[in-house]
């Protein structure tokens, strides 16, 4: 069984206002007297808007469940003392001055790529899921990348950018494109290979060390891990729990093909560009691109296509009927785009959204 950890960014949202607000050094401070192991759970971010928290790894998804909705209640707990709160928001419905960092890393970040750095208040999702070595890491990457625009689409949370409908489900994914390392990559030869170009990107100078190689999918630098890092940050715990489901399966699945001797399919990044834009712009609400022949299909198609693509590794580690019953709901309910947009064609209040999006935010997973 494959070991998978998740990290979850998360906006600090004033309690009243519903303004996301720059208090994350204070957040961490109360966390650093908390004990529990908050100290080493929670981490600052770009932005002084956001907070970070990384689960410990996990082979059963109940336990990683668990701890998700642990550390979402923590930060929220700390938040509250300060009078704000955290909301699982990939981008803020309200308008929003971001707050660059103290610490040197986002200083040179600042000074070096400007205007691009100031508009990254986006929160994301990262799964990180074990591999056995860098090779079977690279087989897997080669392997997954028609795949990822999919889970673009599902965890889509981000429809609203400084108090505008920007007409994506995503956003976050646009402004997140503008690193010049992000995004999707060709086909490696080997791990040699893949190892080969990251040195290429950070000796070139614009990129200050190979943590800011910003692959959709990447080799942990830290870890023995590939480190999916596509999807927004999802509204509710069970969604990010039907994510981590699925992007283990996803790893799975490749490394079977992989020691199976199947190639990667061998779709140009043009194309993957395009199928990512696509899942951005549609989320679950039209259109996606088929990670297989890369055509037009409706949304729940191309998503039944990733489900049945990973099913038998589903079904091995015992996810399968959990999975499919969050994956149901998901497509009965809509994502986080579609609850933000509901909200808001109801009330017509952003503040609202930020509410509602707080509430569902603590609920069980």
């Amino acid at each position: 069984m494959r070991s998978v950890g998740v990290e979850e960014e998360l906006l600090l949202v004033d309690g009243e206002s519903g303004e996301a607000r720059a208090l994350s050094h204070a957040v961490l401070a109360r966390a650093a007297r908390g004990g529990q192991g908050d100290s080493e759970a929670f981490e600052a971010e770009l932005h002084r808007q956001q907070l970070e928290f990384a689960t410990s790894p996990h082979e059963k998804m109940p336990d990683l469940a668990q701890e998700i909705v642990r550390w979402r209640e923590q930060a929220a707990r700390h938040a509250e003392t300060l009078g704000a709160t955290i909301a699982a928001l990939a981008t803020s419905p309200l308008p929003v001055s971001p707050t660059v960092g103290s610490g040197e890393r986002y200083q040179w970040l600042e000074e070096q790529f400007g205007l691009t750095t100031q508009e990254q208040l986006t929160c994301g999702c990262h799964v990180h899921v074990h591999v056995e070595s860098d090779e079977e890491g690279v087989a897997v990457l080669n392997r997954i990348r028609p795949w990822l625009s999919v889970l673009v689409a599902l965890s889509a949370n981000s429809p609203f950018w400084q108090g505008k409908d920007s007409r994506y489900s995503s956003y976050r994914s646009r402004v997140w494109g503008r690193w010049p390392s992000a995004g999707p990559v060709e086909l490696f030869k080997d791990a040699d290979d893949y190892h080969r170009q990251v040195d290429a990107m950070v000796s070139t100078g614009a990129l200050l060390d190979n943590g800011m190689i910003y692959f959709d999918a990447r080799i942990s630098a830290n870890h023995p891990t590939v480190e999916v890092r596509v999807a927004d940050v999802c509204l509710e715990p069970s969604m990010t729990v039907l994510h981590a489901m699925l992007v283990r399966g996803l790893v799975e699945t490749a490394a079977r093909e992989w020691r199976a001797g199947k190639p990667p399919a061998a779709h140009p990044v043009a194309l993957l560009r395009l199928a990512n834009w696509r899942a951005s712009r549609s989320g679950l609400d039209d259109e996606l691109v088929h990670p297989v022949d890369m055509r037009p299909v409706p949304a729940v198609t191309a998503v039944e296509a990733l489900f049945e693509h990973v099913r038998p590794a589903l079904e091995d580690a015992g996810d399968y009927d959990d999975a499919r019953m969050r994956l149901d709901r998901v497509l009965r309910d809509g994502n986080g785009s579609r609850v933000q947009r509901e909200v808001f064609a109801r009330t017509g209040s952003l503040r609202d959204v930020v509410d509602e999006c707080v509430r569902r935010t603590g609920l069980p997973a």
